[in-house]
């Protein structure tokens, strides 16, 4: 029983009123202690502070006692994306074009799962990845797990703080 969308959009109005936008909702960690992951990012693009997640902490979980998503009792964990993120939304391969990203298919794509490579953005569905022997697309749907690679690229330039459009 996957509830993760219906959380998503129970906390989504009150995370963007704070000035947050969602970017994951996970919930796992078995019977003994379910634990509900709650992933976020500030809309400015200015890093997240712990007073960020635990405010989103004390907002979200009023929210969710009241509303009782899920049966049982179990953990909320707060957190920012990181700078090595995952790549969840197609705006994520579309703002992070030109960093280094992993890919894993659901099935296999030219006889393989996994994909590392520059991002190249979307064209249509489809996420552009430059490797070594040239470009390929990848179909959205079938992309199961996506998240930028650590380089001295990426943290330069989350160094220097958001792109100023």
């Amino acid at each position: 029983m996957d509830k993760t969308a219906d959380i998503a959009r129970l906390i989504e109005p009150t995370l963007q009123a704070m000035g947050f936008e969602l970017v994951r909702v996970q919930f796992g960690g078995g019977q003994h202690r379910p634990t509900l992951q709650i992933m976020a990012e500030r809309i400015d693009r200015q890093p997240m502070a712990v007073e960020d997640c635990a405010e989103i902490s004390r907002n979200l979980s009023a929210l969710l006692d009241v509303e009782d998503p899920l049966p049982g009792s179990y953990l909320l964990e707060v957190s920012s994306p990181g700078i090595d993120r995952p790549l969840i939304r197609p705006a994520d391969y579309e703002r992070f074009a030109g960093f280094e990203a992993r890919l894993e298919t659901t099935a296999p794509i030219e006889g393989r799962k996994r994909f590392r490579g520059k991002l190249m953005g979307l064209a249509g569905d489809r996420v552009r990845l430059a490797e070594e022997g040239g470009e390929l697309t990848l179909p959205l749907e079938q992309i199961n797990k996506a998240k930028l690679l650590l380089t001295d690229a990426l943290i330069e330039a989350t160094a220097a703080g958001p792109k100023r459009n």
